[in-house]
């Protein structure tokens, strides 16, 4: 199954890395610093294609024109609570970037998404903007958070994960269409709760040690 909209990241020590947090024995603390080096590697393809634009700088010998990012700072916008584990690995590799939150909780009954948090930088219309969530299973969480995103005055937005299910990359593509998805596997399917398989569990359980 291929989407326009899906980019997966098959770099080695991508998918090795995403192996060891699949096994169900991996430690919390384990858990937590594989999903942060993970994210940084994430990071390199999601910013992959950032505006540059060229600054004259002198180096020790002579001086040059080098390419530098062009516009203002990024703005990294966790899908809450799960969200922060990637947020720091991007931080890392990024951190001058702008920062918000949005929080969204799934409803297990009707598996829709209720929100109870939004902070978000301001001048969203003038950042590339990438969302991040370790799991873009259903859809709705991430469709529900871009909406709210775009409703803030976000035009330029990515959206990162670990792991996506065709059902849900399939809901992003058909709300978001010009919302890339960017993930280092895209599983088999859900299950009848909505949980990916094979996945890796609850994120959020296992990277905070609750169940």
């Amino acid at each position: 199954m291929t989407f326009d909209n899906l980019t997966i990241v098959d770099h080695p020590l991508v998918q090795h890395k995403l192996t060891l947090m699949r096994e169900k024995d991996t430690s919390t603390a384990g858990f937590r610093q594989l999903l942060r080096e993970i994210s940084m590697l994430l990071a390199y393809e999601v910013t992959r294609d950032l505006p540059m634009t060229m600054k004259n700088i002198e180096t020790p010998l002579m001086e040059m024109d080098s390419p530098v990012l062009k516009g203002k700072k990024l703005a990294l916008i966790s899908i809450l609570r799960a969200g922060n584990g990637l947020l720091d690995g991007v931080l890392e590799l990024i951190p001058s970037a702008r920062v918000g939150f949005v929080g969204l909780y799934r409803d297990h009954k009707t598996l829709q998404p209720v929100q109870y948090y939004f902070k978000v930088p301001e001048g969203l219309n003038n950042r590339r903007v990438i969302a991040v969530d370790p799991m873009l299973a259903t859809g709705n969480s991430s469709v529900a958070a871009i909406d709210l995103l775009k409703a803030a005055g976000a035009t330029d937005i990515r959206f990162l994960c670990l792991l996506a299910a065709p059902e849900g990359v399939k809901r992003m593509a058909e709300a978001h269409p010009d919302v890339p998805v960017v993930t280092a596997a895209l599983d088999e399917k859900l299950n009848e709760l909505g949980y990916i398989l094979p996945g890796l569990g609850d994120a959020g359980d296992r990277m905070f040690g609750t169940k």
